[in-house]
């Protein structure tokens, strides 16, 4: 699939320059969001090290070996369904259509990606997400079934699965998303 290899170029791009990934979804895609974050902010198929350079840091701070051993070399990443504070305050406040658009408000920088996920690609506040990450320098990474909706415009790199069932669209993003997460720590962790 060469929209995987599209993707995975883009995040080491972003990657590369300093960036970070940020993600979001309804339902189902907000638990995939969870998912994704937590393979990319610690190891999932290979050791990552940290710097030797952190590691003299911690141990001058008074780190034992059992810290070092347990802290891994990380990729940036924030699941923006996270803050149930934040979303149910703003949700009381607001619209909540506006809800992610007002985190990348907030947390998106210029040279970050968005992981933007809608089964039927036309999830208001996930189109509403991905116009504000376009306005900051973001890049979209667009997650759908097959039309690919109103996500599709959007979208630097568009993933459709060729399915309309939002079941099987969830189902397909699985081994997406996984092997993206594999690709970009072989890239950036793998033994050279």
């Amino acid at each position: 699939m060469p929209q995987i290899e599209d993707t995975v170029n883009e995040l080491v791009k972003v990657y590369g320059n300093g960036g970070k990934i940020l993600a979001c979804g309804n339902g189902g895609s907000a638990a995939d969001c969870e998912h994704i974050v937590g393979e990319l902010l610690k190891e999932f198929k290979i050791k990552r090290e940290i710097s030797s350079e952190i590691k003299d840091k911690l141990l001058v701070n008074g780190a034992s070996d059992e810290y070092i051993e347990n802290i891994y070399g990380a990729l940036p990443a924030l699941s923006l369904v996270s803050p149930i504070g934040f979303l149910t305050a703003f949700n009381n406040d607001a619209d909540s259509d506006y809800v992610f658009a007002q985190e990348l408000y907030a947390l998106g920088n210029k040279g970050d990606a968005l992981i933007a996920i809608s089964t039927s690609g036309n999830s208001v506040n996930i189109v509403n997400a991905a116009i504000m990450a376009k306005a900051k320098g973001i890049s979209v990474i667009g997650l759908t079934g097959e039309s690919g909706g109103n996500l599709k415009e959007y979208s630097d790199v568009l993933i459709n699965v060729p399915s309309m069932d939002t079941a099987r669209i969830q189902e397909y993003h699985l081994p997406v998303y996984h092997t993206i997460c594999e690709l970009l720590e072989k890239h950036f962790f793998e033994s050279k």
